[in-house]
């Protein structure tokens, strides 16, 4: 994982919607949900979420597979995990006066 993946992981949970998806997501587990019975937890149009989707699928955070007629959604496991990990894999180690590694990180 690097900082402009997880950048554009965490801006496609930015949404309210996509975030609420994401959640729900989660809930469900590795079986995750067709986008019918996301829409009917959510009260999302179908026409909205299925934008939300396309949002979080190219950014790698849902995968999608067909189920004769309709999509089942779940959460890519790895890929949060990878985010997650990323996010935190410095925790507690405190910082260098001239921290080159984070200063490279930002520009």
């Amino acid at each position: 994982m690097n900082i402009d993946t997880a950048a554009i992981m965490l801006a496609e949970l930015g949404n309210p919607h996509r975030l609420a998806t994401f959640r729900l997501l989660v809930r469900a587990g590795p079986d995750g949900l067709p986008v019918k019975a996301i829409q009917d937890h959510l009260g999302i149009p179908k026409s909205t979420l299925s934008h939300h989707i396309l949002h979080m699928v190219s950014a790698g955070i849902v995968t999608q597979t067909r189920e004769g007629r309709s999509l089942r959604c779940r959460i890519d496991c790895a890929e949060v995990r990878s985010l997650l990990d990323f996010l935190m894999e410095d925790c507690c180690a405190g910082l260098d006066a001239h921290d080159e590694d984070f200063e490279e990180m930002v520009g």
